[in-house]
């Protein structure tokens, strides 16, 4: 028994060895066969590295392949995964140019864009990422809302106005004689920018003064103004802004002020100012491009590309351009130099009204002086803006005081003049739309409302976290 035990042991050990001797096996299987195939990848690695090399030299190597050694159906196959690559990148910059329509509330702008791309398969309906991105356009479409949900009406819309911003406050606020006016009637570049910021976080959305009305037909064959809807996402209200005057006075030009709208490389509107040493340097010095750059970063604060009204004088010429100087040896070139800003400036969301040409309190004027002061007006700031209905009442004395309608000589000079849109100034919002005219007001946002009515702005943003902390004290 001792015996066959023994022979028992014998046998076992056999085995045991066997099973390792075959689990080392197994494992130099392995170890040989990943070393194989990583020396294949290095092998293929460094070819690669020849052909390019070769592809750099100009080499052509072997005459049945091509310059980049490939063969003919190895050449195919990159074209084809280059076309795909190329389109790929095309349609995810169609979709991001999409994007940019859809968050100023352009959807069927961002539609049509996409719908109109066709590709080597087909149109757009073959490929998933248009699909989708159209899709995605069409849902949140169907979920906005009348005015946003936050106003029942265009009645409830605010209109905010500023005049020049300041650029430089040491030169502005240096107590000379213009630095009381600029204390009570211009903002800094600080504040403008603060109050730009404050609007967005709270929701607002930029419209244009059009957007608030349109001139509808009836059946008689007539027309009237009625009320216009537009929808805003969920929580988002309207809001209007204006500059007026942007003729960047002469007497403002040492004052830290812009001195005029220019165009930059790209064609977009920016501003030259005089800087104290004499030089002139480009920036963002003003309104318009201020606004430019925050719509440009915040695109969702814009209503389909609205920017906002400027509203021009021009007995000093518009935009810094002296156009009311038709004796000056520059009068042409100005001329044409003011209309190319004027185009770029409508093409980027700017509106424009009249301010009338002298400035004038039209309410106090007789109507000889409004007649010749609005002819004076269209024919040398209208013939360089084209036409415009809206007309914005210098010092915001409108021609009929209170809420009475619209009669006499006054009304029917403008209305033959061609303007039918009145802009006044109140504390607070209201509007008027009859059926041959509307009338609306804004509300100043400016040193004095900040010093005498900062609660009149409590509904947009508290003036002690926007006014600039070195700004005068009031002296008026």
């Amino acid at each position: 028994m001792i015996e066959n035990r023994n022979n028992q042991d014998k046998r076992s050990k056999k085995k045991s060895k066997k099973a390792l001797i075959i689990v080392l096996i197994d494992i130099l299987v392995i170890v040989l066969l990943f070393g194989g195939y990583r020396l294949f990848i290095y092998v293929q690695d460094k070819l690669d590295e020849l052909t390019a090399e070769k592809i750099e030299s100009g080499d052509s190597g072997d005459n049945s392949q091509d310059s980049q050694g490939l063969t003919e159906e190895q050449k195919a196959a990159k074209a084809e995964q280059e076309r795909l690559r190329t389109e790929e990148t095309e349609r995810k910059e169609l979709i991001a140019q999409a994007d940019q329509l859809a968050f100023g509330y352009n959807y069927e702008g961002a539609i049509a864009l996409l719908k109109s791309y066709h590709g080597t398969e087909g149109d757009y309906r073959l490929y998933t990422s248009l699909v989708k991105a159209i899709e995605r356009y069409e849902s949140e479409q169907s979920k906005l809302l009348l005015y946003g949900g936050v106003y029942n009406s265009v009645y409830e819309i605010s209109h905010l106005f500023f005049s020049a911003l300041i650029a430089d406050t040491s030169r502005a606020f240096d107590g000379d004689s213009n630095s009381l006016s600029y204390n009570k009637y211009n903002l800094t570049i600080a504040e403008f920018e603060k109050i730009l910021q404050t609007l967005y976080d709270q929701g607002y959305v930029l419209v244009n003064v059009s957007d608030i009305y349109t001139l509808e037909s009836q059946e008689d064959g007539t027309k009237r103004y009625v009320a216009n809807k537009f929808y805003l996402k969920e929580g988002k209200k309207p809001i209007i802004i204006s500059e007026d005057d942007v003729a960047f006075y002469e007497y403002m030009l040492n004052d830290g002020f812009a001195s005029k709208l220019v165009l930059d490389e790209k064609g977009k509107p920016t501003c030259e100012m005089i800087m104290s040493d004499g030089t002139i340097s480009t920036g963002s010095f003003d309104i318009v491009p201020i606004v430019d750059d925050f719509v440009e970063q915040h695109p969702d604060f814009s209503y389909n590309g609205a920017k906002g009204l400027l509203t021009l004088t021009g007995y000093e010429g518009i935009l810094g351009y002296r156009t009311n100087e038709m004796t000056s040896a520059t009068y042409s070139e100005d001329v044409e130099e003011a209309k190319k800003v004027v185009e770029a400036l409508k093409a980027d969301g700017w509106e424009f009204a009249c301010h009338s040409w002298g400035h004038k309190d039209m309410q106090a004027a007789e109507v000889e002086l409004l007649k010749n002061d609005t002819d004076r007006w269209i024919s040398e700031v209208g013939s360089i803006l084209g036409p415009t209905d809206i007309y914005a009442f210098p010092f915001g004395n409108d021609i009929e005081m209170g809420g009475g309608i619209y009669i006499g000589d006054k009304y029917e000079v403008l209305k033959e003049s061609g303007f039918h849109i009145f802009l006044g100034v109140y504390k607070e919002p209201w509007l008027h739309i009859k059926k041959n005219y509307v009338r609306m007001t804004r509300r100043p946002i400016d040193g004095q409302t900040f010093f005498d009515y900062p609660d009149r702005l409590k509904d947009l943003f508290r003036v002690e976290e926007i006014i600039y902390p070195s700004r005068p004290d009031k002296t008026w």
